[in-house]
């Protein structure tokens, strides 16, 4: 078998070496023309006057790096995928190590980081290639199948996720890392997000562009709640709820004749609508002043404050503790972490239902729909409200988190993440959601390091996985129900 793919790639590789080359130079062409304003010129401030400082060295490095990616990407594609592999392989291990030890000292690490990340992406690339053809049909097989087997083997191992996603805060404390728990609150925000666009999206099909605006509504509605009639978190959360399912239920009914771009272009005009009248509206909203003090959730009315009002008594005077602003944090991330877990095993349940099943039938073909007899408008209107529910539990929760809230936290950008934590994760996958949110919210994180680069690798990330994995990270969907075959364990 091997012999047969090298011979393959011999042939192919006949004549092909000038159009390679060609394709890799108009990609580094094009490289120099993006790069120069942004990696060439660096603007110093130096006593009151303002110096350029050229790097054109490190951009011509940077450029030559694109170039042989570009290259070795297309050797990969031409046969070459096992000796670009293993020397990429040896070339990141050895990047890798020589980070751990420090031996060979790096003028400049970003860019080191960034040849990392490239040959990185090229052994994964190339080993999955190598792979791909030489394995046999059951291997293969067992290759389309990832996003089944992630999904079975998460079945098994969600206990064990729910262990860890707990302990988190005690590792925190341990290690006296705050960043942890703010990490972790931020991602368990997303993926609660992601889940109820998960609805619309992955499960009814509805592109929605939009759905910042049910994320501002919930949070709005909580704090002029809590501030003007003093609800706790808890009695404002399911107003905030059932306020944004309403607006979902508004945007619904425009949009019931709408099917592809046409759709997604009244749901971007809708989450704009909705921030164009926050920052309009005064009386309402404090236009682009925003809403502070915001009140926050307390553990069963205690305060988590270092000195609470007279006649009360604080978090930590309660407990005996020594008094820390990380008992507020840990608290909210493990109110996050119940409510995104609520939204998964609700979105769990509700597949299994008429309406879920509703959805998928819809998201497949909305004409056979009909054909069956299932009511398309009732159906878009359920998807577009309980998506759009938890989305404003998820606004709820962030104006409580932030204390202060503005029509700038809710801007495209922010349906955009959403959007693409669904697509990314693979539409209508659950643990797919999970692992997207991690790669894009945890990601820049990871690459801070990397300082004005770290966009750069984050952006490197995400093309290697759309390389990669094109239909999505895990774009596995298991059917709600199953026809069983009569003597043979399953219903006639």
């Amino acid at each position: 078998m091997q012999k047969a793919v090298a011979a393959e790639a011999g042939a192919r590789l006949e004549g092909g070496w000038a159009e390679m080359l060609r394709d890799a130079a108009s990609v580094a062409a094009v490289s120099i023309a993006l790069a120069i304003p942004l990696v060439g010129f660096h603007l110093i401030d130096h006593l009151s006057t303002t110096q350029v400082e050229f790097r054109f060295g490190q951009l011509f490095y940077a450029v030559a790096v694109i170039f042989l990616g570009r290259l070795g990407l297309l050797l990969i594609g031409a046969g070459w995928a096992r000796p670009i592999a293993s020397f990429t392989s040896a070339l990141s291990l050895a990047w890798l190590v020589n980070s751990a030890a420090s031996a060979v000292p790096v003028a400049y690490p970003a860019l080191g980081w960034f040849t990392f990340l490239l040959a990185a992406t090229l052994a994964v690339r190339g080993w999955h290639t190598f792979y791909r053809d030489t394995a046999g049909a059951a291997a293969k097989a067992r290759q389309a199948g990832l996003g089944a087997m992630v999904s079975r083997a998460a079945v098994h191992l969600t206990p064990f996720l729910v262990l860890v996603a707990v302990s988190v805060p005690f590792y925190a404390v341990m290690a006296d890392d705050k960043r942890a728990v703010d990490l972790g609150i931020l991602i368990f925000t997303y993926i609660m997000l992601g889940w109820g666009l998960n609805v619309v999206v992955g499960l009814a099909g509805l592109l929605d562009l939009g759905y910042v605006a049910f994320y501002a509504v919930g949070a709005y509605c909580y704090a002029i709640v809590s501030i003007e009639l003093g609800l706790s978190f808890w009695e404002s959360l399911p107003l905030a709820g059932a306020l944004a399912a309403t607006f979902g239920v508004l945007l619904g009914f425009p949009v019931l004749r709408l099917r592809g771009d046409y759709l997604a272009i009244v749901t971007l005009g809708f989450g704009e609508i909705i921030r164009i009248i926050l920052l309009n509206w005064n009386e309402l909203s404090n236009g682009p002043k925003g809403i502070g003090n915001i009140p926050r959730p307390g553990f069963f009315g205690i305060a988590f404050t270092a000195s609470p009002p007279e006649g009360s008594i604080a978090f930590h005077e309660y407990f005996g503790l020594d008094y820390s602003p990380m008992h507020r944090q840990i608290f909210l991330y493990y109110i996050i972490l119940v409510l995104a877990m609520v939204t998964n095993w609700f979105t769990l349940r509700i597949r299994k239902l008429p309406i879920g099943r509703a959805w998928e039938a819809l998201r497949e073909d909305e004409t056979a729909c009909r054909a069956l007899g299932i009511n398309p408008t009732n159906t878009k209107l359920t998807a577009f409200a309980i998506g759009a529910m938890f989305g404003g539990f998820a606004g709820a929760f962030f104006a409580t988190r932030q204390g202060f809230i503005s029509p700038e936290s809710f801007n495209f950008l922010e349906s955009a993440i959403i959007l693409a934590i669904v697509v990314l994760g693979g539409m209508g996958s659950q643990i797919g959601v999970v692992i997207a949110a991690i790669v894009l919210i945890g990601g820049p994180e990871w690459f801070r390091d990397l300082e004005l680069y770290r966009m750069l690798a984050f952006g490197a990330l995400m093309v290697a996985i759309m390389i990669w994995r094109p239909q999505g990270l895990l774009a596995h969907r298991d059917p709600t129900i199953r026809l069983g075959v009569a003597g043979r364990g399953g219903t006639p």
